[in-house]
């Protein structure tokens, strides 16, 4: 069982022609999609409101086959992402979580399934409170046997103070298993620094593996004995919404699905083959508009994709 813990909110997606098209997203809400869309068992655990946006989140969840850890409701409103999309497809986000449903994870709630072999975190689960403090405890105090990943996906604009959030990804990198990060993460992290020793600066923190995305770029794979590349196959971008989401859920997937676990993250060809299945997934969601992971059988022709049961 692979566990995601953070947001779920409502992008409203405005495009060139100031048209706005409200869907479903946040990162860790996309990612467990992503997880259950590629045949993979995965909870949700995360805050969802009792109005109507939230009902319809949860319904899809559980449409996706995501297992929604957190029962109760919020009464607070769901929380509301908007995202400017420019000519390239590429969104810029303001965020409004003040007094919004995704904050409301406490202690009590953020408890890690028995069954779970991998926990991701990371988003605006780790900026708001008190589900930042709750979701940090939750990676850090990770049991041995469960591999954590850690997606920063920085947004600057709802970080209210910098050093206390570098803290707190400092005390979970401790932890981390896998760090997926881009080149906007990094820029954020390590202000005027080149993406190649910002990331191996991360790798030394104690991660067993970091994964560079960069656009169309090649992704980069580091780990303790190599750095590895991989290519991005060109493809037709409505907008890259979600798309390192999908990226980080179909790692976990393909990890969970081969049956690896922590141990495994040492084989560099392991990872390689990991990181290959992710762009493709990655690829795909760029293709539609806002963050729709593929399921399985799109997948099915590569050959990363094909220990995935049909459909």
């Amino acid at each position: 069982m692979i566990t995601v813990a953070g947001e779920a909110l409502i992008d409203l997606i405005v495009d060139q022609g100031g048209n706005a098209d409200p869907r479903m997203g946040g990162g860790p809400f996309n990612v467990a999609r992503a997880v259950a869309r590629l045949g993979q068992p995965a909870t949700f655990l995360g805050r969802l409101s009792g109005d109507r946006f939230g009902q319809l989140m949860r319904a899809d969840l559980e449409r996706n086959g995501v297992r929604v850890a957190v029962a109760d409701p919020s009464d607070e409103p769901t929380t509301l992402a908007l995202v400017d999309v420019d000519a390239d497809g590429v969104p810029a986000y303001h965020f409004y979580l003040a007094q919004t449903s995704a904050a409301a994870i406490g202690a009590a709630e953020a408890l890690l399934p028995a069954s779970a072999t991998a926990l991701h975190v990371g988003t605006l689960g780790l900026v708001m409170e008190p589900a930042g403090t709750s979701i940090e405890g939750l990676a850090v105090h990770a049991p041995g046997d469960v591999m954590v990943m850690l997606d920063p996906n920085c947004r600057p604009g709802a970080i209210s103070s910098r050093q206390a959030y570098l803290d707190r990804i400092d005390r979970i990198l401790r932890r981390a298993d896998v760090v997926k990060v881009s080149t906007e993460d990094l820029a954020y992290l390590f202000p005027g620094q080149d993406a190649g020793p910002a990331a191996a600066d991360l790798l030394g923190r104690g991660p067993a593996c970091v994964l560079v995305t960069d656009g169309a770029a090649p992704v980069r794979a580091l780990t303790p004995k190599q750095e590895i590349q991989v290519d991005v196959p060109a493809a037709p971008v409505v907008d890259t919404v979600g798309a390192g989401d999908s990226f980080g859920g179909a790692f976990l997937a393909w990890w969970a699905g081969n049956g690896h676990g922590r141990a495994d993250l040492a084989d560099p060809e392991l990872v390689r083959a990991a990181t290959q299945a992710s762009v493709y997934a990655s690829v795909v969601t760029c293709t539609r508009r806002g963050a729709e992971p593929p399921w399985a059988y799109e997948l099915a022709g590569h050959d990363g994709w094909r220990w995935l049961p049909p459909a």
